[in-house]
């Protein structure tokens, strides 16, 4: 097991424990994408109001638009060898970057516990056991499979990906044997509020992926290209959530009441009964426990980003990564079992919600990264808080929270619907405003900033690239 599991956490990625290549960003993006949870993204679209032909038409959208700000994160991988939310130091300072990283976690925990609720469901019914004790035996599993790490992480995706495409295949078919692909998509009436929606749904699920993304990526050679990290990592998730999510629109479309509230049961129903029922149960866990170890490996890993910008230690034992992991695994499944019988409207809410917080976030460390530190970061210094980064960059943080408040007016959720929402007709456009407000004010107060910009480039075999990245707790 000693070349299975991984040993390590935070620290950047000698040269010499690289391999693999960029197309191994597609199998792991179409693994995590082809799940349940994507499917009932999709259904809210029509659930919410749009009819299927221009759900269809935003989802995708959505999906490329907040897939490219996504798979940017990921091409900065192979440059550092680091995983995504340490390099926030970089913009943040070495213990502000706690601020995004504690909504971060928060963004892990929330998926781990939607993802353990509808996979629990799918447990549960394949053991016999129920829906909570399903839910349990599935999060000690995702918990195991995280702990093995990264490798055991690309082989499930793989796995998962092959096994749910050619399943979403058969759940196609026997889904348009039931319903009419003309009749369900003939209303082409448009709405712009609900098509909004739809874009915004699944421009915030890509989005979402942005603060982990890279750590997936991190262990690919350095001479990777930065181009075939992009489209690979693009094209797996846009295909895989595109797929999905149009499974889950037509068949909301097709079965409004047979569909909504009972996904699962849904799912297996129109697949058929016997081994074939078990064998989709089967399925719909496995595609969620691929997705739910990435949640569970991303909240690992910033928990220790967390923690290490104010301990200051570098090595993290096998015990300390178990209890890290297990502390996530706790945490979403006590709110897995809390909020398991108002899935459905605590989903939508909870995608659009989460909106708010990281479309600055990727527009900061974006804009930082590519056009202000031109790729290049003083990766030592990443965990000094007395080197080039500091511990707190008072500028960033202020210009953060600015990205957060200017949405505040453009919001529509169901706690709380800004100002400006109703003068364009109810529609959600936050996270647009999210994206440009911060990319702007950050480039405007760092571009000056020539200190904290590293000089030569990024640690190249001769310059550290076994140097420590950050420290573990």
């Amino acid at each position: 097991m000693a070349g299975v599991v991984e040993r390590r956490s935070i620290d950047v990625v000698p040269d010499d424990e690289r391999h693999g290549s960029a197309v191994s960003q597609f199998t792991l993006w179409l693994g995590a994408n082809l799940q349940v949870t994507a499917v009932v993204t999709g259904a809210l679209a029509v659930v919410f109001g749009a009819n299927a032909f221009w759900s269809l038409i935003g989802l995708l959208l959505g999906n490329l638009a907040g897939g490219a700000v996504m798979a940017l994160h990921s091409a900065q991988g192979p440059r550092l060898g680091l995983p995504q939310m340490i390099t926030s130091r970089a913009q943040f300072g070495v213990r502000g970057a706690v601020v995004p990283l504690a909504l971060v976690i928060v963004m892990y925990i929330g998926f781990f516990a939607s993802g353990s609720v509808l996979a629990g469901q799918a447990v549960g019914e394949l053991t016999h056991l129920g829906e909570t004790p399903g839910i349990i035996v599935f999060a000690a599993v995702t918990a195991l499979a995280a702990a093995v790490g990264y490798r055991l992480i690309h082989t499930l995706g793989k796995i998962a990906g092959l096994v749910c495409a050619l399943t979403f295949v058969y759940l196609g078919i026997r889904l348009l044997q039931r319903a009419d692909l003309g009749t369900l998509l003939a209303d082409h009436r448009f709405a712009l509020p609900a098509f909004l929606l739809a874009v915004s749904l699944s421009a915030s699920w890509q989005l979402a992926f942005g603060p982990y993304v890279a750590d997936y990526s991190r262990y690919l050679p350095r001479h990777t290209s930065a181009r075939a990290t992009f489209w690979w990592t693009l094209s797996g998730s846009v295909l895989g959530s595109q797929w999905s999510m149009t499974f889950g629109a037509l068949a909301a479309a097709a079965a409004p009441a047979a569909f909504v509230g009972h996904e699962v049961g849904y799912l297996v129903g129109l697949g058929g009964t016997g081994l074939i029922a078990s064998f989709l149960y089967f399925v719909i866990a496995l595609g969620k426990l691929t997705i739910n170890i990435l949640n569970t490996y991303g909240g690992f890993m910033s928990l220790v980003t967390s923690v290490s910008g104010f301990r200051g230690q570098k090595t993290l034992s096998p015990r300390g990564r178990s209890a890290y992991i297990a502390g996530i695994m706790l945490a979403g499944t006590a709110v897995a079992l809390l909020g398991k019988d108002s899935f459905l409207t605590s989903f939508k809410d909870f995608l659009l919600f989460l909106l708010t917080f990281f479309t600055p976030w990727s527009a900061i460390n974006l804009v930082d990264y590519y056009l202000i530190s031109k790729e290049r970061y003083d990766v030592p210094a990443l965990s000094d808080p007395a080197g080039r980064y500091g511990a707190w960059n008072v500028k960033a943080l202020a210009v953060y929270a600015l990205g957060v408040l200017a949405q505040l007016p453009f919001l529509a959720t169901a706690f709380y619907t800004g100002p400006l929402v109703d003068p364009l007709g109810g529609a959600d456009v936050s996270w647009l405003v999210g994206l440009a407000v911060p990319a702007v004010l950050y480039w405007l107060t760092a571009r000056r900033d020539t200190a904290r910009v590293a000089q030569p480039a990024v640690p190249d075999a001769e310059h550290g690239a076994n140097a420590p990245a950050g420290s573990g707790g």
